[in-house]
């Protein structure tokens, strides 16, 4: 007998309602909530496929434990026993350092995986922590850091009410969107411009989004810092700023103005293969526009200058008066956030606080570049990295030169990985620890609601109970963490007993807190939830902005009034409040930081750079998400291929036909890949997307290995990087292409 059941999706970071259709315990279908109170009913394929991800075959259903080289399944006390008995004396005699953890990016896409990680890094104290970040957003963390004092301070665009709308690098009607939590982010772009608005969309491809923009604007890869510059020097030099109510809370301004004279629309557009007058309308439009929000993503900031770009973008949302306002860029407030407090000054950001042993790549928010990686495992000496704690990642596929990690992993001392798949990175572990199906979890979005387009608040709870044998992911983490950090054999409760313990204490003395004063452990006894992770959540939400304040506000947010309403609860639309998020050391928006000024003479010598021949960008597909589905059947073919896009011209000119192989070779390797030849690039550039490659031995993959694909990053060795993020350059760099017949 079949039943529904609730499931906020998290395939990406969309965050869409579902609903499921069970039977017995197997998911049979999905389709979209009408009744979310912030999808509405919208899905897409990867939503629609739910159970088949739910279901794969090729899922493990109990740990691997490694006996004499093989992977052997194990039950799970023998693979914490043995967590605990490898990982321990390797930090006793080596030091903290010696343990490297990597986090990919489905960890921000499970509860578990925002819940543990922090204990699991506090526990641990090694300053070795690669993450997805640095081949990805890092470039906008950074900026947003220097600008407002605290990293995670990311303005996103207000889709819904905005007349005009600026995308760089980003690719929503296939990616669904990133840094910015939206559900059908095409319906509210096809929305925009029913309205009246206008959509602009820079991108040296002409992808679906670009088709159904009002303006298409195709640069040379890489050049978006470039152009921002000069949409910056055309805004001062027309005398198009007006800062309103934002004059009053920024500094720099005449410094950014100096910053960018040299940056005029013919400097720019020679380089950025634009014409001036060209640039010269996306300034005036732009300051023209009722309201108008920039908004940059992922081709914007895995280039060489992606945190330069990532700063400009937040520079014209100031320069036009448009950040923090309703129609611009606003900041969202989850209802996991801390609750605001007095604005005033913080203790601001910093970059480069250490530096990798091998490499000296500075820190950037507690991170080193995980292109980085590889050398720290070779390369002898002192906090030389000897075991790996990798969680939900797979860097063989998605950092730079996966074929030299691949061997760097396999002289490990140790290494542990939580993972459902034997993949291309898991296959090195000594332990391999499987979550659950995501029908068997709790869901709650911690990290993508602080980019949601409107604030609002859901939590659903395992659709599908526990299947025999099987642990909760929440109680997978929390073994860890206690056999990673020396407390092997306690209960896995105790890590979130700790946590509530030591967040209640920080709590009640706080003074603009709403528990100030009171008795701690009072405070948790009050707490409810089925488990130690909705306690923890069921807390969050007390504290937080729109919370009960533990009986404070009657009318606030508690865990169990979020399970009243099983759909979501809206908190409305984003509000201004710039003064509660600033916290730099002046206490006001420092426009042109010091790390961001000196790098600017990069930029200027960019000026006069041009490619020598091809350049290469990769590109997303809406039926995957990097190197995840690709074990999907429904999620593969069509258009979802391994393909290498060459222009017409670019064809004509090396003899290419489509179809034909063709060897892609750049710094760090070179791949075969066949061509399609399409004008949807720009000439001059070619594209190959990424999460490919599933040609490895030892895994388990059986779909995905039907159809490997290649693996782009394997074109770098890991050299090219944002100096100030350390974020890998992945879009924008050389390659030449060599017809294989």
């Amino acid at each position: 007998m079949s039943r529904t059941a609730l499931r906020i999706c998290p395939l990406c970071e969309a965050t869409c309602g579902l609903t499921l259709t069970v039977e017995g315990t197997r998911v049979t279908g999905a389709r979209g909530d009408r009744d979310d109170v912030f999808s509405q009913g919208f899905i897409c394929p990867k939503g629609a496929s739910f159970g088949e991800v739910d279901g794969d075959p090729d899922r493990l259903t109990a740990p691997l434990v490694r006996r004499n080289g093989v992977l052997e399944q194990a039950s799970w006390d023998e693979a914490f026993d043995l967590v605990a008995a490898r990982l321990r004396p390797l930090v006793e005699e080596y030091g903290a350092n010696a343990v490297g953890v990597v986090l990919g990016n489905p960890n921000v896409h499970t509860m578990a995986g925002a819940l543990y990680p922090p204990v699991l890094l506090g526990g641990l104290r090694t300053r070795n922590l690669f993450t997805a970040s640095t081949l990805d957003q890092m470039p906008k963390h950074v900026s947003s850091g220097l600008l407002f004092g605290d990293p995670f301070a990311i303005p996103v665009p207000d889709l819904d009410r905005t007349d005009h709308l600026l995308l760089l690098g980003a690719n929503p009607l296939e990616s669904n969107g990133s840094l910015c939590t939206a559900p059908d982010f095409p319906g509210r772009l096809k929305a925009l411009r029913r309205r009246g608005g206008t959509l602009t969309v820079v991108d040296p491809r002409r992808t679906r989004t670009a088709k159904l923009a009002d303006r298409h604007v195709a640069p040379r890869p890489g050049t978006d810092a470039l152009l921002l510059a000069a949409l910056t020097h055309v805004l001062f030099e027309e005398k198009l700023t007006s800062l309103g109510d934002l004059a009053e809370q920024v500094d720099g301004l005449s410094e950014v103005r100096d910053a960018v004279r040299e940056f005029t629309p013919e400097a720019a557009g020679a380089a950025c293969g634009l014409d001036p007058d060209e640039i010269r309308t996306l300034a005036r439009e732009l300051a023209a526009a009722p309201s108008a929000a920039v908004y940059g993503r992922i081709g914007s900031c895995t280039v060489e200058h992606g945190t330069l770009a990532s700063w400009f973008v937040d520079v014209l949302n100031i320069l036009t008066g448009n950040l923090d306002r309703p129609g611009g860029a606003l900041f969202p407030l989850s209802a996991t956030d801390k609750a605001p407090h007095p604005p005033g000054p913080g203790k601001g950001f910093a970059i480069g606080r250490w530096h990798s042993r091998v490499g000296g790549h500075a820190e950037a928010k507690s991170e080193l570049p995980i292109a980085a990686l590889a050398e720290e495992i070779e390369t002898p000496g002192e906090g030389q990295i000897r075991a790996l704690l990798v969680s939900a990642a797979n860097p063989v596929l998605s950092a730079p030169d996966g074929d030299r990690l691949d061997r760097a992993l396999a002289g490990l001392d140790f290494m542990v990985s939580v993972d459902p798949y034997l993949n291309e990175t898991s296959r090195h572990a000594d332990v391999v620890l499987p979550p659950p199906p995501p029908s068997q979890s709790a869901h709650f979005d911690f990290a993508f609601n602080t980019f949601a387009v409107r604030n609002q608040v859901r939590y659903t709870r395992a659709a599908v109970p526990l299947a025999e044998g099987r642990l909760d992911e929440c109680e997978i983490h929390a073994r860890l963490v206690l056999a990673a950090t020396g407390m092997h054999g306690a209960p896995a409760d105790a890590v979130d007993a700790l946590v509530v313990e030591r967040t209640l204490g920080k709590a009640v003395a706080d003074p603009h807190a709403a528990v100030y004063g009171q008795d701690p452990k009072a405070l948790a006894a009050r707490l409810t939830g089925e488990n130690g992770p909705e306690q923890r959540l069921d807390m969050m939400l007390r504290l937080g902005p729109y919370g009960d304040g533990f009986g404070a506000d009657p009318d606030g947010l508690t865990l169990e009034r979020v399970l009243d309403h099983p759909h979501g609860i809206d908190l409305g639309p984003l509000r201004p409040r710039l003064a509660q998020v600033v916290r730099t050391r002046s206490g006001r928006v420092e426009l042109l930081p010091g790390p961001i000024a000196d790098d600017l003479p990069r930029l200027r010598a960019a000026l006069d750079e041009r490619p020598a021949g091809l350049v290469l960008v990769g590109r997303r597909h809406l039926r995957s998400n990097n190197s995840w589905l690709h074990n999907i059947p429904s999620l593969n073919g069509g258009s979802n291929r391994c393909t290498l896009h060459v222009h017409p011209e670019d064809a004509a000119r090396l003899g290419l036909a489509d179809g034909d192989p063709v060897r892609v070779k750049a710094d760090g390797g070179e791949v075969a890949a066949p061509v399609e030849i399409t004008d949807a690039v720009r000439a001059g550039v070619v594209s190959l997307p990424h999460g490919w490659g599933h040609s490895r031995p030892g895994t388990r993959l059986g779909v995905a290995a039907e159809q490997p694909g290649v693996n782009v990053n394997q074109l770098l060795d890991g050299s090219r990087l944002d100096p100030l993020s350390g974020t890998a350059v992945l879009n924008g760099f050389p390659v030449e292409l060599v017809a294989l017949r």
